[in-house]
């Protein structure tokens, strides 16, 4: 082959190459910017100006939102970032923990919109789910925040900043804290649908279907009588928070329907609707005032079966496919379930 064949020949083969990785690149999509956390995605899903998540991820998102990830397992998201300025402990310690939300500037956010009637509620809870606390910190001006909080045994602990800036929206964001000191692990979680708190029964009714959205009715009794007078407390007759054994995957969950909409008992049943993004057993605290006191109660239970399909407009999983004849018939809910967590575990309720 002569001198300009050859040419010719490379030229074209270089063409073949670069042209296929062209195309290969355009099949692919531009590659994922990750976050700061290495998660794929926000935590919130609805974008600016739709239908939004709801406090701490709670509620419908809107049609056009993107999947997500569970809120609360990153320190930022979208822009903005939670940054304390404490994050060690003596326990048992009372501490002044202060903290700021810093925006996409790089700034402190300084204006936040009202949500249950604070601009920002604040949740720590120990790492083995056996302390909860539901806080909410005063304004100390310049986009500062600041709390009294105090870590009652040694371990970890994380945070979680539950709010919506002016103009965006809701976002649950988390930072780690920890106590000094030789930590005691708590056993594993057990199941648990039934709280005693002050002299208060609250039981627990429905079951958390990973995907979808799950009624859940919490029960409130006293001395053996149902209580019909629950008190409004932050806007609702209760505050349900839902986290995910192991990761601390946060919801925050409001019930269904609000004082003095003509519709909603004061009790004694106090109903939620919440969708748990996975299969685990999930711990959940349930806030209610009566007698001028706010008490939490607080239960275990475990989601199963798999995941709802994609735009699956049904609550029930859908029913397994015949195998041929012989085929054993598969378990309830699809998916065996795994094995249940050990004994139980002390709670701390003060606020």
């Amino acid at each position: 082959m002569n001198t300009p064949a050859r040419i010719g020949a490379y030229a074209l083969g270089l063409a073949v190459v670069f042209g296929g990785a062209l195309g290969a690149g355009r099949a692919v999509g531009p590659a994922a910017t990750p976050s700061t956390t290495g998660a794929a995605h926000p935590a919130h899903a609805a974008p600016t100006g739709q239908p939004d998540a709801g406090h701490g991820g709670h509620g419908d998102a809107g049609t056009d939102a993107p999947a997500s990830a569970p809120a609360g397992l990153q320190i930022s998201q979208d822009g903005y970032t939670l940054t304390p300025e404490t994050t060690a402990f003596t326990p048992g310690e009372e501490t002044d923990l202060r903290f700021t939300v810093t925006g996409p500037d790089g700034r402190p956010v300084t204006a936040y919109q009202t949500q249950h009637e604070k601009k920002l509620h604040f949740i720590v809870v120990s790492r083995d789910l056996g302390v909860f606390r539901h806080l909410h910190p005063e304004e100390a001006g310049n986009g500062v925040w600041s709390v009294r909080l105090t870590l009652p045994e040694a371990g970890a602990y994380r945070a979680f900043a539950d709010f919506a800036p002016e103009g965006g929206r809701p976002l649950t964001l988390g930072a780690d804290l920890r106590a000094g000191g030789d930590y005691k692990p708590a056993g594993p979680l057990e199941p648990r649908r039934t709280a005693e708190v002050d002299g208060y029964t609250v039981t627990l009714d429905g079951d958390l279907a990973p995907g979808r959205s799950s009624k859940v009715t919490l029960k409130v009794s006293k001395d053996g009588r149902p209580v019909t007078d629950l008190q409004p407390y932050l806007g609702a007759y209760g505050h349900l928070v839902a986290l995910r054994d192991g990761d601390l995957a946060y919801l925050h969950v409001h019930p269904d329907g609000e004082p003095g909409d003509g519709r909603t008992p004061s009790g004694p049943d106090v109903t939620f609707y919440a969708e748990v993004p996975s299969r685990g057993t999930y711990r959940l605290f349930l806030d209610f005032q009566h007698g001028g006191k706010v008490r939490t109660a607080d239960f275990t239970v475990r989601a199963g079966g798999a995941p709802a399909p994609e735009g699956s407009p049904s609550e029930e999983p859908a029913a397994a496919p015949a195998g041929p004849p012989g085929t054993p018939e598969p378990p309830e809910n699809g998916t065996p379930e795994p094995p249940e967590n050990g004994p139980d575990h002390a709670e701390d309720h003060s606020h």
